[in-house]
């Protein structure tokens, strides 16, 4: 409910928010025991890379808490009205971007658009694994067939 009351704004003041999310009030830390972070956005954030990983890393870390990112690439740099936000940089610059900033917080990072998935660390974890298990099964058919020739 609460999600969907929410209502377009024109900042990506994403310190402001991330603020608001880990800095519980001691007194009510016990109800807030979050486990993750979800930032589902189209844009670099107001804020200086450098300035927002050294607060995510400390943020997240204190906390035990993960951030993950989900970056929608739109097709023009600017929102519905045409206008360039505040602080401004190509598809690529935001997603090396957002990816530093996920590595401090120890989160993953999906990137996506219109054409489809353009970089997911989840879909890298599973084609790692999926490469291991090509690579065991590949020694196993070699060790099989070196009993047999054995034999």
């Amino acid at each position: 409910r609460w999600v969907l009351s929410l209502e377009c704004k024109g900042s990506r003041n994403f310190m402001s928010a991330l603020r608001r999310a880990v800095e519980v009030d001691f007194k009510d830390k016990d109800k807030h025991k979050s486990q993750g972070l979800y930032l589902l956005t189209t844009g670099i954030p107001d804020q200086e890379t450098h300035t927002v990983s050294a607060y995510v890393a400390e943020a997240c870390g204190g906390f035990d808490l993960q951030l993950h990112v989900c970056l929608f690439s739109v097709t023009k740099g600017t929102d519905s009205r045409g206008v360039i936000p505040a602080r401004y940089t190509n598809p690529r610059g935001t997603a090396n971007a957002f990816k530093e900033i996920v590595q401090a917080a120890k989160g993953r990072f999906h990137w996506f658009g219109e054409a489809g998935i353009f970089e997911s660390d989840d879909i890298t974890s599973i084609i790692s694994e999926m490469e291991k298990a090509k690579n065991y099964s590949q020694k196993c058919a070699f060790l099989v067939e070196s009993l047999k020739q054995r034999s």
